[in-house]
């Protein structure tokens, strides 16, 4: 555990150690023209979204929860599904939508006899409002998740209190519901944030540019690994201040109710009421989910002979590849980790384990500067030492082909299978492991023989989950990739940088397709949750 905890670590310790170069001169240039402009730009993204998932999450998390109306039932899984389209897609598909010659403004001049651009008033979609606003709609179901858990778990006696002292509908939601869900909203706020953090993709297409992007941009761009280094660490620092800030929300603010409790009554919506009830659930639906399930949809038609491009087959391959180890790899270390915290080690070994998660809160373009140092000084180690000792040069083997992708993804998506298989050991009673004991099965023979049999599902899961994350992951992948090396992200963000985005609608069809599956699971579970409280 301790070996597997260095490993994880060893990129933040990379980072620290590159950023303490000299960056040259291009601190003069990110502190005249980058920063200034990125800084503002990161905080009034993170800003908006923030606004718009805690306003469209917290608000259909109420309706479908305490009210009533035509399609509740259906809306109230649906409002989950958006999550299964990344960022970058929905930016993309919204570009080629609301442009000038996309779709949408098309059959506005056609309809009003429009010929110019000037001659109406469109809202750009390229803009930090077009940002805000889209990143919000794919990004809410993180809050409505959170918030709908809550509000189904509070009792009836005490919104029956607030209605005997003559609460309204508004008066129980704003003073009564929101305050106690208020932990619970500021958790989903922040991992929305956190994935705001993370994008690349959709910033570029929206021209925002944050922190993140410029990290990206003066790698790349401007050759300086040191520079993008420094500007990393800022970042992280706005990931530990998000995190402090959802400690600091949870403290001090807990409700317990009785397990059992009676479900409060539901507010009945007939008419008007019921109208607007199914017009603010359903536009979060049709413009997070279908809009770029439409579009992507009839592009594929479109392009239909594509299926066959060598090209998106082999990004294809390379993306189920990379998953399907990721996707063992962080199964097998999550599995090991949480055997041996099970069958009793020291505080400070238990303690460590927990560090293996904080990939999972790491922007995946901070982690590829922290990962791409250390393989290529281990590359070039082994080269030099088969050089010298039989006289054979085995060149980049880790950080010049897929391995380097996959060592970033299983540290990045370690979280997922240690909150999966954790949760599922915490419903294997103790008992079991006595009884292999009082047998004399050993607790290796015990971990095979007894939880490894019983686990098999959520070991199954966690798996699934890593690999749809690794097949989605972009901004790590694109900063880390050899040369001529395309999963399906970089091939959907390729075709995008060239303006031929349609090209890539199959890629980025299948991307979101594949991805439709996990969040299927986790309303499953939410459902289960809710039947279970």
């Amino acid at each position: 555990m301790i070996v597997t905890a260095v490993v994880v670590l060893l990129p933040l310790t990379a980072l620290f150690w590159i950023a303490s170069g000299s960056s040259g001169d291009v601190w003069n240039s990110l502190i005249s023209y980058v920063l200034p402009n990125s800084l503002t730009d990161t905080v009034l993204l993170m800003l908006g979204v923030g606004i718009g998932t805690a306003t469209i999450g917290t608000g259909t998390a109420w309706l479908v929860t305490m009210c009533r109306f035509p399609g509740r039932s259906v809306l109230s899984w649906l409002l989950v599904m958006p999550l299964a389209v990344p960022s970058y897609i929905a930016a993309y598909c919204y570009v080629e939508i609301l442009d000038f010659s996309g779709p949408f403004q098309t059959a506005v001049r056609e309809l009003f006899g429009f010929k110019l651009a000037r001659d109406y008033w469109f809202p750009d979609v390229r803009s930090l409002t077009g940002a805000s606003m889209l990143l919000s709609l794919v990004l809410y179901p993180y809050v409505y998740l959170a918030s709908r858990l809550v509000f189904s778990m509070q009792g009836a006696s005490m919104l029956d209190a607030a209605r005997s002292l003559g609460a309204g509908p508004h008066e129980l939601f704003f003073r009564v519901a929101v305050p106690l869900a208020r932990p619970a909203i500021a958790a989903g706020v922040i991992l929305a944030l956190l994935e705001t953090l993370n994008d690349v993709g959709a910033v570029e297409a929206l021209g925002v540019y944050t922190l993140t992007f410029a990290i990206f941009d003066t790698w790349l761009n401007k050759g300086s690994l040191p520079g993008a280094a420094q500007l990393a660490l800022m970042v992280l620092a706005v990931v530990l201040v998000l995190i402090a800030l959802e400690r600091v929300a949870r403290r001090n603010r807990q409700y317990s109710g009785r397990e059992n409790a009676r479900p409060p009554a539901p507010f009945e919506l007939k008419g008007f009421k019921a109208v607007l009830a199914l017009i603010a659930t359903t536009t979060p639906v049709i413009a997070g989910l279908l809009g770029p399930l439409v579009y992507l949809t009839s592009a594929a038609f479109r392009r239909v002979e594509q299926i066959n491009d060598p090209e998106l087959i082999s990004a294809a391959m390379n993306s189920v590849v990379i998953a399907i180890i990721a996707g063992f790899l962080t199964v097998v270390i999550a599995f090991t980790t949480l055997s041996i915290c099970r069958q009793g080690v020291p505080a400070s070994i238990q303690t460590l384990s927990r560090f293996l998660t904080f990939g999972y809160a790491v922007p995946g373009t901070v982690l590829a500067i922290g990962v791409f140092v250390p393989m290529a000084a281990l590359d070039n180690l082994f080269d030099g030492w088969m050089r010298s000792l039989f006289g054979i040069s085995t060149g980049l083997l880790i950080s010049g082909g897929a391995a380097i992708i996959v060592f970033a993804c299983t540290v990045r998506f370690l979280a997922v299978p240690l909150g999966t298989i954790e949760a599922g050991f915490s419903r294997v009673s103790r008992n079991i492991d006595h009884a292999g004991r009082l047998l004399g099965t050993g607790r290796t023979a015990s971990t095979w023989k007894l939880h490894l049999p019983i686990m098999r599902k959520a070991l199954a899961v966690a798996g699934l989950l890593v690999f749809v994350e690794s097949m989605k992951e972009l901004s790590a992948t694109i900063l880390l990739r050899p040369f001529n090396f395309n999963t399906l992200a970089t091939f959907v963000y390729e075709r995008a940088s060239l303006a031929i985005f349609e090209d890539a609608s199959i890629a980025a069809l299948t991307i979101v397709l594949i991805g439709i599956i996990p969040v299927a699971l986790l309303t499953r579970a939410t459902d289960q949750s809710r039947s279970n409280s």
